[in-house]
């Protein structure tokens, strides 16, 4: 049996087409809650977006060019709108306990979103290739070596780092957003916690 057929068939029994397209919505995800993940993936388009375009033109365009500044900036403050509203996802979900009915998966690899992107970010403030990255490279070396992942992560390696945050980190938060839209789709919003009645 060949992989598609294979993936056919996990997606017909995993999700419906009313789960992937949802048209109506439960009423409880009016809240601005339930914003906060939607932000988070408009936030992530807009970096992988801005981050083609530098990745084109390269740093000789993007430190020098006005457009190329605009773009760079796009980049910079789209990280930080992306990881703000990630923030605030992750704290309204975890007050909300989006862990119960057996839900734990996909907050598990939201947590690992999280950090994937923590370390994308690290790697892209090394990636600027000016007096910024070069010295948060040297500083950072010092963190890799203390945690034992030196000899694996060379921090001064501008080929390995440049790699790591245009292709492979963003290509396995894909795959992670990926599996955690599934899982989100498959069980739906999670719900508001139930209130306790007090006894009258």
């Amino acid at each position: 049996m060949n992989f598609t057929r294979r993936t056919q068939q996990f997606l017909g029994a995993n999700l419906s087409v009313e789960d992937a397209l949802p048209t109506r919505m439960p009423v409880y995800v009016n809240s601005l809650a339930y914003l906060f993940g939607v932000a988070a993936l408009s936030a992530s388009g807009m970096l992988i977006l801005t981050g083609l375009v530098l990745c084109i033109f390269g740093p000789g365009w993007y430190h020098v060019s006005r457009v190329g500044h605009f773009f760079n900036s796009l980049h910079f403050w789209s990280v930080q709108v992306f990881f703000g509203v990630v923030l605030l996802h992750l704290i309204s979900k975890y007050l909300m306990a989006a862990w119960r009915d057996g839900r734990w998966k996909t907050w598990m690899i939201g947590v690992l979103i999280f950090g994937t992107a923590v370390f994308t970010g690290l790697t892209g403030f090394m990636s600027q290739t000016n007096w910024d990255s070069q010295w948060i490279a040297l500083q950072a070396k010092d963190a890799m070596n203390a945690l034992g992942v030196g000899a694996v992560f060379n921090t001064m390696d501008t080929a390995q780092v440049l790699t790591l945050h245009v292709i492979v980190l963003p290509m396995a938060i894909v795959v992670l957003v990926g599996i955690h839209l599934f899982l989100v789709r498959r069980d739906g919003p999670v719900r508001p916690v139930p209130l306790k009645r007090r006894p009258q």
